[in-house]
């Protein structure tokens, strides 16, 4: 199985198996071992390359035991410290990972509840574990700017040397989309205000803050937006290119365009989130084939979007008919479709590892 198959399979089997998993031995088997064997390539069954329950004595600390040590040539590479799916990772409850550290040859150690992987070495002072990880992984919710930086720890493709000199980086950069991403659900009141008193001489009294919240979360989600828009332009080599205003702000799934589309002759309506959300999936399959073999075919029922105008190379559907709810369907090695709810266009981006992964598929 390739790196790229072994992320999808463990996402789908954790989107389907998580709230089945109770205790920490079930993670362990659901989750954590096929993320070593899949993912990282190691081999979960000798214990020349995967030691579960591996000792290492040291000083007044006795027989304690991380979880998994990863071998290579009798040596330790990585150590694995493992929680109960759904429990919190934090360091303070990972104190093997930091004593084990410091008495292996490991440079690479993972605190994990088989959801969220965080990868640590010892870039603040040598040989000691440091306190925030260098690299997240979130199994649902996959940075895939990550992925390249993960590749180089599996076995196939291990390089010590380039993960250490890139940490630091993927540490700093990585924390700050997360305080993004955090700051993004609930506006700081130090942000707003700040933001307040550069385009305003209003005084920063409760009521006036409480109308700039508002007025800077729109700004955000406009800015953003329009960077969506931008991104699609570059990738598909068309600076004059635009969109209706249907394709970069809808809200919801029954957003309503100002004039309604006509039925061609067969009965069939192609709606201009449709052709939106095609531009979308055209930009992703970019990084993989030319953007003239990707054609859109509309239906009754659904809209798909084929590789080489081929009925039989579906890469993507776009079930938008409904009014309650718009589905957008993905496809696997088989070529058995997944429909997943969306309820705005730019969500199709959290589907793109599985689109680009198809197209490898359908090229093969």
């Amino acid at each position: 199985m390739s790196f790229e198959a072994g992320i999808n399979s463990l996402v789908k089997k954790m989107k389907g198996q998580q709230d089945i998993i109770q205790t920490e031995e079930a993670t362990k088997n659901a989750f954590i071992m096929p993320f070593i064997s899949q993912v990282l390539g190691y081999d979960v069954f000798n214990p020349l390359e995967v030691m579960p329950e591996f000792t290492a004595d040291h000083g007044t600390k006795k027989g304690e035991k991380v979880d998994y040590a990863i071998m290579q040539d009798g040596e330790v590479r990585i150590l694995i410290e493992c929680k109960k799916i759904g429990d919190e990772l934090n360091v303070k409850h990972a104190s093997q990972l930091f004593r084990y550290f410091s008495v292996t040859n490991a440079r690479i150690a993972i605190l994990t509840n088989g959801r969220v992987f965080h990868f640590f070495t010892d870039l603040e002072s040598p040989n000691i574990m440091d306190k925030r990880p260098f690299l997240v992984l979130d199994l649902l919710d996959v940075d895939e700017t990550i992925l390249p930086e993960l590749k180089k720890i599996t076995k196939e493709t291990f390089d010590l040397d380039s993960i250490i000199s890139s940490a630091e980086e993927l540490k700093y950069v990585g924390a700050l989309k997360r305080e993004l991403t955090s700051m993004f659900k609930e506006l700081p009141p130090e942000f707003v205000k700040l933001l307040m008193t550069s385009v305003s001489d209003k005084r920063a009294t409760a009521d006036n803050l409480a109308l700039f919240k508002d007025l800077v979360d729109k700004a955000l989600k406009q800015f953003l937006k329009e960077q969506v828009n931008d991104r699609l332009k570059t990738a598909l080599g068309d600076t004059d290119m635009s969109f209706p205003e249907s394709a970069v702000e809808p809200t919801t799934s029954t957003a309503e365009t100002d004039s309604t589309p006509q039925p061609d002759e067969k009965g069939i309506i192609t709606t201009e989130e449709e052709l939106a959300g095609y531009q979308i999936v055209k930009a992703i399959a970019c990084s993989e084939v030319k953007p003239q073999r990707i054609v859109h075919r509309d239906a009754k029922s659904y809209f798909a979007i084929l590789l080489d105008n081929n009925n039989r190379k579906q890469i993507a559907r776009l079930h938008f008919n409904a009014k309650s709810q718009w589905y957008v369907g993905t496809f696997d090695a088989d070529k058995k479709e997944t429909r997943h709810p969306i309820t705005e266009l730019e969500e199709i981006y959290t589907h793109a590892d599985t689109i680009r992964a198809t197209i490898r598929n359908l090229e093969s």
